[in-house]
């Protein structure tokens, strides 16, 4: 039994591990966070938002992309911001919760597999992200009303290593 119990707790602690992988160009590797995934096949994010901008709410589309890290989440990393060009924005939550993204990636190349879907975030909600990301109080008693985000729910995530 308690061998049974390390053994389980052992590949829990593995498959929550951020890892490096290689793809295909030798010269570019990842870490890699929650479902294996790889980098083949990543739209950009302008085919993002273009997709987004036919979407109405509750449509969903799985798919994968590249993009930069806008702002993680500044308590535990559980959510981030990532450019879709022209001044917008996707909303990158992780499927059960189940992986965070390092503090410091903002600036950060990242490919991002899921499911995409426009969601309306409450005032509370804006206000409860706000806050996780830093912002003054006054920044925060600004939010008055609820907005339409082009949102995502992530099952896994590559984040460029810059080191060679």
């Amino acid at each position: 039994m308690i061998l049974r119990s390390f053994f389980i707790s052992f590949v829990l602690i593995l498959t929550s591990c951020k890892y490096s992988i290689t793809t295909d160009n030798s010269d570019i590797s990842y870490a890699s966070f929650g479902d294996s995934i790889t980098a083949e096949n990543a739209i950009s994010k302008e085919s993002l938002l273009d997709q987004y901008q036919t979407m109405k709410e509750g449509d969903t589309m799985n798919l994968k992309f590249i993009s930069k890290i806008n702002d993680v989440c500044q308590k535990k990393g559980c959510w981030m911001n990532v450019d879709l060009g022209k001044n917008e924005q996707a909303f990158i939550k992780f499927k059960d919760y189940g992986f965070f993204m390092p503090l410091n990636a903002k600036g950060e190349e990242v490919i991002v597999n899921g499911k995409a879907f426009l969601a309306i975030e409450s005032v509370d909600e804006q206000k409860h992200y706000a806050k996780d990301a830093g912002k003054s109080q006054a920044a925060i008693d600004s939010i008055t009303t609820p907005i339409k985000t082009y949102s995502f729910l992530a099952d896994g995530v590559l984040i460029k290593n810059n080191e060679k």
